[in-house]
């Protein structure tokens, strides 16, 4: 087998990956993208390994390393967005934006107070 189809493979799913990491805002899915790019690599790791002969395996323990972090990541992930959730309501990844860029020096807590409605 040549080398060139794995190879266009694993660029394909990076590629997907990468869109979806960049134009989706729902957590869940660019986690998932995130998931697909990480297979992509498996794929080029495990493809040259094997057009290389290696005796050691190299590519294919490091694959397995690999798919051990992609693992550990996903359940992290996943943890943060059901937190995030469960705390804002949302997991769109826009809405969000708050969260990791604090408040802006000039705004004091009244100005971001809601209002009262009377009843």
């Amino acid at each position: 087998m040549h080398l060139a189809y794995p190879a266009v493979l694993a660029a394909l799913l990076f590629a997907t990956g990468l869109y979806g990491v960049l134009a989706r805002r729902n957590a869940i899915l660019v986690l998932m993208s995130v998931e697909l790019m990480l297979n992509a690599v498996n794929l080029n790791l495990v493809a040259f390994d094997v057009w290389l002969r290696d005796t050691l395996h190299a590519g294919q323990a490091l694959t397995l390393f690999t798919i051990a972090i992609a693992a550990a990541e996903i359940g992290i992930g996943l943890a943060i967005v059901l937190m995030v959730y469960r705390n804002r309501g949302t997991s769109d990844v826009d809405k969000l934006r708050d969260t990791a860029e604090g408040r802006e020096p000039g705004r004091s807590d009244e100005t971001t107070a809601r209002p009262e409605v009377a009843a």
